[in-house]
């Protein structure tokens, strides 16, 4: 998907006509929500009925337009803390029903403030149920926001949205992580230290490492062996992040070299894709994918069932059914959904490693796979002993 234009902030009007256009044909009529103008991206659905605000910051979301399912949007407005990056990543929102005022003691401006302050183009008024069943059954698609002046004939803007790239193939990692490597230090007394490759992290994975005494250098994706393990880690973390995982050839040479030295290795959502191509696994793009924090998911070396925080587009192609040969020992697939039987996690038997394609770091979400952390904690204590 190409970067989306950014709507003007000195526009804003929710009278204003506005149009979403799939690349299939279909339109939505409604009225602009945040900035005015134009912006391109992948329209996808997410089924979570709080957390709007990790959602638009996460950066696992770049250039993808974002369509909440649950009706009203908007309710506690927009706080200083929740932020899981520095910016907006969404392309474009869209909501059925916006908040007219917001009400929570923690806002500090509503979230219509928000999207017009960092340029983001929303539409809202317009059929969301309609809208996620024609996903559902087409699938994912490109699409275009369009407001004020930006709205033209139908046929012109079907055309803009399909002269856009694809989903498929597109390399986004590196435009969304850090550039320069930084230090989240241990809550209380430091116990360990783990380099985080950045492929789009989000702030409270860190924290969640920092809270259980762990010092985390986090380091942009392009990060060699030679910067993992100046640091002198205890463990590897490799972060969630956006695009087709078969772009991403340089993390999976990375996790190779960190899964040759036999250090901890734990990763999460693109970090489980990672896992799984570095294991020798493929890769392939789900039709519509997983996105909210309602998804049901198995661990299947406990046999306990969670509800689990998602957003992604993409899935690793392992067998379920059996202990899969590879060059780095046995692996085998350790957490699936119990919707669609997509591999939710990986798991070496012969060496600490493994991955999941949720988020256990629930921002937002539930505490269900919180104990991921833990795992990963004992994986460094039983290295270190």
């Amino acid at each position: 998907m190409t970067t989306s234009t950014r709507g003007s902030s000195s526009q804003r009007n929710t009278a204003l006509p506005a149009v979403l256009v799939l690349e299939d044909g279909r339109t939505f009529r409604g009225r602009a929500y945040g900035a005015v103008g134009e912006t391109f991206g992948e329209a996808v659905f997410s089924t979570g009925m709080t957390g709007y605000q990790e959602t638009l910051t996460d950066p696992s979301y770049d250039r993808q337009i974002v369509v909440a399912t649950a009706p009203q949007i908007g309710n506690t407005g927009w706080n200083d803390e929740d932020d899981e990056s520095g910016r907006i990543w969404v392309s474009g929102y869209v909501v059925r029903d916006p908040a007219r005022v917001p009400s929570n003691w923690r806002a500090k401006r509503s979230l219509d403030d928000e999207l017009v302050a960092q340029g983001v183009v929303g539409i809202s008024g317009i059929d969301t149920r309609a809208l996620t069943r024609h996903l559902r059954e087409r699938g994912s698609m490109r699409a275009g926001i369009f407001s004020g002046e930006a709205v033209a004939p139908e046929a012109e803007l079907v055309e803009r949205v399909q002269a856009q790239p694809q989903m498929k193939g597109a390399s986004l990692y590196e435009e969304v992580a850090t550039k320069k490597a930084y230090v989240v230090p241990a809550v209380g007394e430091k116990r360990f230290t783990v380099a985080a490759i950045d492929l789009g992290i989000k702030g409270m994975t860190p924290h969640r490492m920092a809270e259980r005494g762990i010092e985390v250098h986090v380091l942009p994706a392009t990060a060699t062996a030679e910067d993992v393990y100046a640091v002198g880690p205890d463990g590897v973390f490799f972060s969630n992040g956006p695009g087709d995982p078969a772009t991403a050839d340089g993390p999976v040479a990375l996790m190779s070299a960190v899964l040759e030295r036999r250090t901890p290795l734990f990763g999460i959502c693109f970090g489980n894709q990672i896992l799984g191509r570095a294991l020798g696994f493929g890769t392939y793009k789900l039709k519509y994918g997983h996105r909210g924090i309602n998804q049901p998911v198995q661990d299947r070396t406990t046999g306990k069932v969670e509800v689990t925080a998602h957003n992604h587009g993409f899935a690793v192609d392992a067998p379920l059914d059996k202990v899969s040969e590879t060059k780095f020992g046995r692996a085998e697939v350790s957490h699936v959904c119990l919707n669609d039987d997509v591999v939710e996690g990986l798991q070496l038997l012969d060496q600490p490693a493994f991955s999941v394609q949720y988020h256990p770091e629930a921002a937002a979400g539930p505490h269900d796979a919180a104990y991921l952390f833990d795992r990963f904690v004992s994986l460094m204590e039983g290295q270190r002993a």
